[in-house]
């Protein structure tokens, strides 16, 4: 045991170091010490904390991006009634969407996790959708869209709905106190952590976000496209986030990883796809951007395959390839033309953190 003492003028300060290497063996995901102090150090899960900082060093603001073309190219006569309508159910479904997932993420599972560093990374998550909200109101007033539209689309629009219902029924039902010492509680935690950062963020965003940089390739809607690089490039860690802490949880809790547990995992990412493919279809009801829905159905299975490996479960679709290679290139954020003064800047702060950037693959699950 190892006792240090600190003698300042007549006072002593006796620092026992077993006890605190007791603490932090206490410190775990969910059932961890009980303490109101939010002492980080020393950190027990260092992947939060440098996923926080990465998320630090991606920070953007949508005001910082110009939408004068995007508007000029609104009011135009030069789209498509598909383009148009791609750009309304993107805003539509995200501007509800994200905020679910940051409700989600503050009052669900930063509530029941008890290690200080999740917290900490998990109130970033929260703010970062906050970011992704905020530009989708900079779209809806630079364009000048009725926001009872999008309000509407996301009630009425059929396939919006149920996919919204399918992650919110699992949100609701650990808003209550709850004794996460047993199994059942445990698996709905787990289920949904993983939910919200695998079939939702992690798969259901995609279909959108690669109809919309279809169209920022073909040099429309440069700002638009621009926020949705950045908000995709802030996913990538939100899922990398939520699936550390998920493979940690069943770690911790080997009880959670029964195969009754697996498979109904396996089964509730088959219901995401077969929700998303059908609000695919809604999005792209004809053929457009040289595109077409049974390209983004397979995309969406490949991301789901990929989604299913990352936490150790078996693929449902094996064989399946990603039909949108160039997306890759798209998400090549490391030099970006800098819209005011024509130079080229890198929009992440700062390389001081020491961190690396995520790759395009990681971006896109490739």
């Amino acid at each position: 045991m190892s006792i240090v003492t600190h003698s300042i003028g007549n006072k002593e300060f006796i620092l026992d170091q077993e006890k605190a290497e007791a603490a932090f063996s206490a410190k775990k995901i969910i059932n961890g010490r009980d303490t109101m102090t939010f002492n980080l150090l020393p950190l027990k899960y260092k992947w939060a904390y440098e996923i926080y900082k990465n998320m630090k060093a991606n920070h953007w603001e949508p005001e910082d991006i110009p939408m004068q073309k995007d508007v000029a190219l609104w009011k135009s006569n030069d789209l498509r009634d598909v383009e148009r309508w791609i750009i309304k159910m993107g805003i539509g479904y995200f501007s509800a969407a994200e905020g679910i997932v940051g409700d989600n993420i503050l009052h669900v599972i930063r509530e029941l996790v008890t290690a200080p560093e999740l917290k900490l990374v998990l109130g970033r998550h929260a703010h970062e959708e906050n970011i992704h909200a905020d530009s989708l109101l900079y779209m809806i007033s630079s364009l000048g869209i009725n926001p009872h539209e999008c309000e509407a689309m996301f009630d009425q629009i059929e396939t919006i709905r149920r996919k919204n219902e399918f992650v919110t029924g699992i949100s609701k039902s650990l808003r209550k106190d709850i004794d996460l010492t047993k199994t059942e509680n445990k698996q709905l935690f787990a289920k949904n952590v993983f939910v919200f950062g695998q079939c939702m963020e992690g798969t259901q965003f995609y279909g959108l976000f690669g109809m919309i940089l279809s169209l920022y390739r073909q040099n429309k809607f440069e700002g638009i496209g621009q926020m949705f690089r950045y908000t995709l490039r802030d996913e990538s860690n939100h899922i990398e986030l939520l699936r550390n802490l998920f493979k940690d949880l069943c770690e911790e809790n080997k009880d959670i990883w029964t195969t009754e547990f697996q498979n109904d995992l396996v089964e509730t990412m088959k219901q995401a796809v077969a929700l998303e493919k059908e609000f695919i279809s809604d999005c792209l009801p004809v053929n457009a951007l040289g595109l077409s829905a049974n390209e983004f159905h397979q995309y969406i299975d490949y991301i789901a395959d990929r989604r299913l490996e990352g936490v150790g479960l078996p693929k449902v679709n094996s064989g399946v390839s990603n039909p949108f290679p160039w997306l890759a290139e798209m998400m090549d954020l490391k030099k970006e033309q800098n819209f005011f003064e024509g130079t080229v800047t890198d929009y992440q702060r700062s390389t001081v953190l020491g961190m690396e950037e995520v790759s395009d693959e990681a971006l896109l699950g490739i």
